[in-house]
């Protein structure tokens, strides 16, 4: 009787959920049609964009001589649409980062493009319009994402398990309502499959007490590409962009008897130059630096921002499930009900899987690192959902990472779980602007609205509005899905290598290629590996330093591939020979190669999770008795004469006795 009553519970709480989004839903669509939308001319814009890319020291050049209708601070995915936005709309701007183009939150995310199934059911159930409203804007910018970037952003199906009856009707409603959120931007409808085809699916899923499994669609994307693209096409629009450009001081000039921001001081710190770039208006991008560049203005305000650190690993792909309506596809795994209430994804990535992420409040570091105790966390969620014939073993982590997610803090609430990833546009009293907040997915809205608040409060004179919604990214104007077989055909580069230029770099992989020097194989002709178990090329190398800015070894290692982020050993053999290129094109010394080297090593180190072997190394493993016991007979069997060690003259005995035993039973 209980269980019956518990049951209907659920299920009238899914009813009223459904009721609650119908609601909001036709809220927010009244809300909508009644502002004004302004058509986007993506089309000339589109034929605006500058085939070739000028040097850095152009744009240096180029910002100290004149006066600028923007500068924004601040490199990652808010700074570079902000950036993307205002130079579509006819502005002058430069865009500056202190490290490289998406060194920090940016290149560290789950890889998602998503609204936020979890934020959904809150905004459900507590009747919280806010946060409806925000996912509602992320499915829709979900949408244009996948449109902009096509190699860059895909569909990913999402399998969620479930383990109780009651579940089945409950998650089933509130993905129908995500659904019903997205309207007709949906990727595809979401389905529930039955035990045996979950299994069919993801056959290392735990088949105890499954019921069934639901099955929903999000976008997935190169994260660091994805900034990196929406740079350049701002540069072949004519923006202006310097990484490794550190804002040390900002400029104010009277007006009307009040200070007003006028620009700033930078340190270029490839040169280590200073100077001074004038702009009418200046943005605050700086993700989890937010609190910084306002303190910078006004040492007496009060902090905005909480970064909170979301670590992630990496495992094989065999960790990865495959989709049941395409055999090749992958598909993720949600984990919604984690040990301590947090979310979990299981996500295939790059030809591997990504697993993640914690939440937890931490304080504001250029070089966050991953904990073993993160780590542990992390596997232990993932054994969870594994039978027992799965061993997660802690030498499947290939790599980890921490991120620092800017969230804007809520001082009535004490932990960052419950905070929204909502953003604020904050414009102090010298008018500096600062966007805060927010989400990857939500990027293109978050800028137009700091853009259109910038025009306003400083007077400045667009020629033309928003243009950022379906403007074509760099890359994607000539890509086709097939687009890698002509790159095979055309330059005679591996499959698997062609697939990898295609889908990262869009149309831009023919420019690259021509880059790429013969293998002396006869196949492939071209493209020499810079890892054997990985798809980059050397040409990759030479096309970052002239067309991308990259400016460090670390800039390749980690944000221009990925290798430090897919497998941090094999980022760590791959050095040396990124260095020498790299040295080459930019005529660095031998002492400056050997800084290079080591300073790729110590980020290797401490950001990527090389750390930790020594401390998994200097581990007493945990062995139970039956363990013990299997060793120990081994060990003696080896140990003919219990001397208490195995010798050389051991293992020769013991091999030789195990190819006689092998011949014997051959024969």
């Amino acid at each position: 009787m209980w269980r019956f009553a518990f049951r209907h519970r659920q299920l009238i709480l899914a009813s009223s959920a459904i009721s609650g989004a119908t609601y909001l839903a036709y809220h927010y669509e009244n809300e909508t049609r009644e502002s004004k939308l302004v058509k986007c001319e993506v089309g000339s814009i589109n034929s605006q964009l500058a085939d070739t890319l000028p040097p850095r020291e152009h744009h240096v050049n180029s910002v100290k001589s004149k006066e600028l209708d923007m500068l924004i601070i601040g490199g990652g995915a808010t700074g570079a649409g902000c950036t993307l936005d205002a130079v579509s709309r006819g502005l002058s701007v430069a865009v500056v980062e202190k490290f490289d183009f998406s060194s920090g939150t940016s290149s560290k995310s789950t890889k998602l493009i998503h609204g936020g199934v979890r934020y959904l059911q809150k905004a459900v159930f507590n009747l919280d319009y806010a946060q409806y409203k925000m996912v509602k804007e992320a499915l829709s910018e979900r949408a244009n994402l996948l449109e902009i970037a096509p190699h860059l952003a895909y569909k990913l199906p999402i399998m969620l398990p479930i383990y109780k009856y009651w579940q089945v009707p409950y998650f089933w409603a509130g993905l129908k309502m995500y659904d019903l959120v997205a309207g007709f931007k949906n990727l595809q409808m979401s389905y529930i499959i039955s035990k045996k085809r979950a299994l069919e699916v993801f056959p290392m899923l735990k088949g105890d007490n499954l019921k069934a499994a639901l099955v929903y669609h999000d976008g997935q994307q190169e994260d660091s590409r994805m900034c990196l693209s929406l740079i350049m096409t701002a540069v072949r629009l004519g923006a202006h962009a310097l990484n490794y450009t550190e804002v040390i001081d900002l400029i104010h000039r009277e007006e009307d008897g009040k200070q007003v921001l006028c620009g700033a001081r930078v340190r270029d710190k490839v040169s280590n130059e200073e100077y001074e770039i004038k702009a009418k208006c200046v943005i605050n991008a700086s993700g989890a630096y937010t609190d910084n560049i306002r303190q910078m203005a006004d040492s007496s305000i009060k902090p905005i921002c909480q970064p909170s650190s979301g670590t992630h690993i990496v495992l094989p792909s065999y960790y990865s499930a495959t989709s049941i309506h395409c055999g090749s596809e992958q598909m993720g795994l949600l984990d919604p009900n984690t040990s301590d209430g947090r979310v979990i994804f299981f996500l295939p990535w790059q030809g591997a899987t990504v697993a993640g992420t914690t939440d937890t409040k931490c304080e504001l570091t250029d070089n966050p690192s991953p904990t073993e105790e993160e780590v542990q966390f992390i596997l232990g969620e993932i054994k969870g959902y594994l039978n027992d014939d799965v061993k997660v073993r802690r030498g499947d982590v290939l790599s980890c990472w921490t991120g620092l997610r800017p969230l804007v803090m809520d001082p009535n609430k004490k932990d960052t779980q419950s905070l929204a990833r909502n953003h604020i546009i904050e414009i102090g009293d010298d008018h500096l602007i600062t966007i805060a907040g927010g989400k990857w997915t939500t990027y293109r809205e978050m800028a137009q609205e700091t853009i259109d608040k910038a025009v306003d409060v400083c007077n400045l004179k667009p020629s033309r509005s928003c243009q950022t919604s379906g403007l074509l990214l760099d890359g994607a104007h000539g890509w086709s899905p097939t687009m890698h077989v002509k790159l095979v055909q055309t330059f005679g580069i591996d499959v698997a290598v062609a697939e990898h230029l295609s889908s990262i770099y869009g149309d831009r992989a023919f420019k690259l290629c021509e880059l790429a020097q013969m293998t002396g194989l006869t196949w492939p002709v071209v493209g020499r590996r810079l890892h054997p178990d990985f798809p980059y090329i050397e040409a990759e190398v030479v096309y970052a330093v002239r067309k991308e800015y990259a400016r460090r070894a670390l800039d390749i290692v980690a944000r221009r591939t990925r290798l430090a982020f897919l497998n941090v050993a094999a980022a760590e053999q791959a050095v040396p020979k990124i260095v020498e290129i790299m040295g080459r094109e930019l005529g660095w010394s031998k002492q400056k190669c050997k800084e290079e080297h080591e300073y790729c090593l110590q980020f290797l180190d401490k950001e990527m999770g090389l750390h930790l072997k020594d401390k998994i190394n200097s581990l007493t493993p945990q062995l139970s008795e039956a363990d013990r016991e299997s060793f120990l007979k081994q060990f003696q069997r080896i140990d003919c004469d219990r001397k208490g060690y195995i010798s050389l003259n051991d293992l020769r005995r013991h091999m030789k006795v195990g190819v006689s035993i092998s011949l014997s039973l051959t024969c």
